[in-house]
């Protein structure tokens, strides 16, 4: 191959992997989209890695014995010193691929494009984001084992929900962290990765409390600690049975009430990030802010989270915070926008 076909197949490797995240992520794809390069390159690539992890943890049609080798041979893949090849792998995963794939499957399928082409990133940014990629796929092979006789997570504590959470998404904070914070001073560095766990956690509570009925029903996972649960007499089968409702809910705003004690450390964690390597606070403060607009439609609603099965912002809130940053919004006006978003939707 030419140094121009490499190129262009590069290219389109890239171009591949920014529509792939447009394609399984809402949010992110808002993320990816306010960043800049080399920035919105890194970040995607590692939130890709990610997500095959995050897809094959989650498909409840793959026997939870096989997901844990699936994920453990992955993550012997990301081992640049291990003997796995991608050939290999995809010989293993290709069978469970359904025959009409999602977006997120479609991800899964293109596992060798992914690889490829953060194998060609500079080796500085690579290796930051290897090590936590890879402790995201470990433990989540780890849960998998750890509850594979029940088909499905069914997480007994809140330690160990936090647990879970760190690994699902504190890993990718850690990631996102070792990149923007490349050039800070230590003091910055150390505070960054102090407020990182904080801000990971908060979003990853409130994806759960969301989430319930869509986790119980297409994943067979119960993240609502089964501790709390047990008080409210409600028995992890039946999370989702219209008899449990009240009890479900009040579970729900403890899971909600818990991530409100995250927000005063991820929001130090915006006011100290830098701006450099094509980072931007948007990319951010705009999850940050709608994991405020969600927990103020939990707090007021958490009873559809089982009768409707999600509870989000509006699209018409989202277009309204995105207004916002396009106008222009400093470190200084996040506290009046938290503020504003947990009283009333922003649209309105």
């Amino acid at each position: 191959m030419t140094t121009g076909q490499h190129d262009e197949t590069a290219d389109a490797d890239f171009e591949w992997c920014f529509e792939a995240v447009h394609g399984v992520s809402r949010t992110f794809s808002i993320t990816i989209d306010r960043l800049e390069e080399p920035m919105s390159r890194h970040i995607c690539l590692g939130y890709l890695l990610c997500r095959v992890a995050d897809t094959i943890e989650d498909a409840g049609h793959i026997p939870p014995e096989t997901q844990a080798a699936l994920l453990s041979e992955y993550d012997r893949l990301l081992d640049p010193d291990a003997d796995v090849t991608v050939e290999a792998f995809m010989d293993d995963v290709e069978p469970w691929i359904p025959d009409e794939p999602n977006a997120d499957w479609e991800v899964v399928a293109e596992t060798p494009r992914v690889l490829r082409t953060f194998d060609a990133l500079e080796d500085e940014p690579r290796e930051i984001m290897r090590d936590p990629v890879r402790e995201l796929v470990g433990g989540m092979a780890m849960f998998t084992d750890r509850y594979a006789e029940e088909g499905g997570l069914r997480l007994q504590t809140l330690e160990e929900l936090e647990e879970y959470c760190w690994y699902a998404a504190g890993t990718v904070g850690k990631l996102i962290t070792g990149l923007v914070a490349r050039g800070a001073s230590q003091d910055r560095a150390d505070e960054l990765r102090t407020n990182a766990r904080s801000f990971a956690l908060l979003l990853q509570l409130v994806n759960i409390a969301k989430d319930v009925e869509n986790d119980y029903h297409e994943e067979n996972n119960v993240y609502l600690p089964a501790e709390w649960l047990a008080e409210e007499d409600v028995d992890l089968e039946a999370v989702t049975d219209e008899s449990n409702h009240s009890g479900v809910t009040t579970v729900i705003k403890r899971v909600t009430g818990r991530a409100e004690t995250y927000l005063d450390d991820a929001q130090r964690y915006l006011e100290i990030v830098p701006e450099s390597h094509g980072n931007r606070l948007s990319a951010w403060a705009i999850p940050y802010l709608l994991a405020v607009g969600t927990m103020r439609e939990l707090r007021e609603r958490p009873e559809d989270v089982i009768r409707e099965g999600d509870v989000k912002v509006s699209r018409a809130e989202v277009f309204a915070l995105l207004q916002q940053f396009d106008d222009g919004v400093s470190r200084s006006n996040l506290q009046d926008l938290r503020k504003e978003m947990a009283e009333k939707p922003l649209h309105h």
